[in-house]
């Protein structure tokens, strides 16, 4: 499936691993770079479910140090730096993990044990400070709507009821209280998450709202050489604030952020963000019949 930013998500489930001594590692091997040869281009998520890993699937040591040697530079992950399939060999990881722009975007654990985490923190020090900053350890499956299109995922049944199991123990303690704000109204140059038919009755008679026009303008001048454009994430905190400069009405140089694939970001987030499909639900069945 896709996380909120439209980047492709592998997961990875640890109960879906058999035996040790009845797999074929090198297939195994062969397999994952097979997977990760089609995605690790552009950018990508990796959901990891830590539940079902134990010692008798767990891969070696020897595995995993081959393993490592055998990806190079693009499987930016090193989908192997998940930090409970290599406990064992991290710290001589820590110390090799290359410094260098990487594709993935984002590593959620789920499910992760204590030890995980205790063990992360330690050797947390040695690892790249980017890398480390993309890693999210969740409690719950719940918590992963927050991040991507959660019905997309193919879920194992075995990780399902040990979530289950997990918020069963849970219901004797009370839930904190968070007391949520009510919504605000969308101000009146807001351009992200309202209908087209607001953005022109508040945009002074111009068809074509400013989101828009702004960026396929520059694209067209600057963006249309690069190769990858539209498939490439940009910083989400970049991303969050040309999203409230155009929301306050407010002019954005894109100049400024040296970076052409942030101009594609944002128009490909207002279409994603509009209520409903540019074509409209109400024309949906006259153009699929006149195809």
């Amino acid at each position: 499936g896709d996380d909120d930013s439209g980047r492709k998500v592998i997961t990875f489930s640890c109960c879906r691993m058999p035996p040790s001594h009845q797999l074929n590692h090198t297939r195994l091997l062969e397999y994952l770079k097979y997977t990760l040869d089609q995605y690790v281009e552009n950018d990508y998520t990796v959901v990891y479910f830590h539940y079902g890993l134990k010692s008798l699937n767990k891969p070696s040591l020897k595995w995993l140090q081959t393993a490592y040697k055998e990806f190079d530079r693009k499987y930016v992950s090193k989908i192997f730096v998940l930090p409970s399939m290599i406990f064992k060999s991290l710290l001589t990881i820590s110390f090799s993990f290359p410094r260098y722009k990487k594709n993935l975007k984002a590593l959620y654990v789920v499910h992760p044990t204590n030890f995980i985490k205790i063990l992360w923190n330690i050797f947390k020090p040695l690892i790249s400070h980017k890398f480390g900053k993309k890693i999210t350890y969740l409690n719950y499956l719940s918590d992963l709507r927050d991040h991507l299109k959660y019905d997309q995922l193919n879920i194992p049944q075995e990780v399902i009821r040990h979530d289950e199991n997990l918020r069963g123990k849970q219901k004797g303690k009370l839930p904190p209280v968070v007391k949520v704000p009510p919504p605000r109204p969308p101000l009146p140059t807001q351009q992200f998450g309202v209908s087209l038919q607001y953005i022109k009755d508040k945009n002074k008679g111009e068809l074509i709202p400013p989101v828009m026009k702004e960026t396929v303008s520059y694209l067209k001048r600057k963006g249309l050489q690069v190769e990858g454009l539209f498939r490439r994430s940009a910083s989400i905190q970049t991303i969050k604030d040309v999203q409230k400069l155009y929301n306050q009405g407010k002019s954005v140089n894109f100049d400024d952020y040296h970076d052409i694939h942030i101009p594609a970001v944002i128009l490909k987030t207002f279409l994603r963000e509009l209520p409903q499909p540019l074509l409209t639900f109400e024309c949906y069945d006259h153009i699929l019949g006149i195809t």
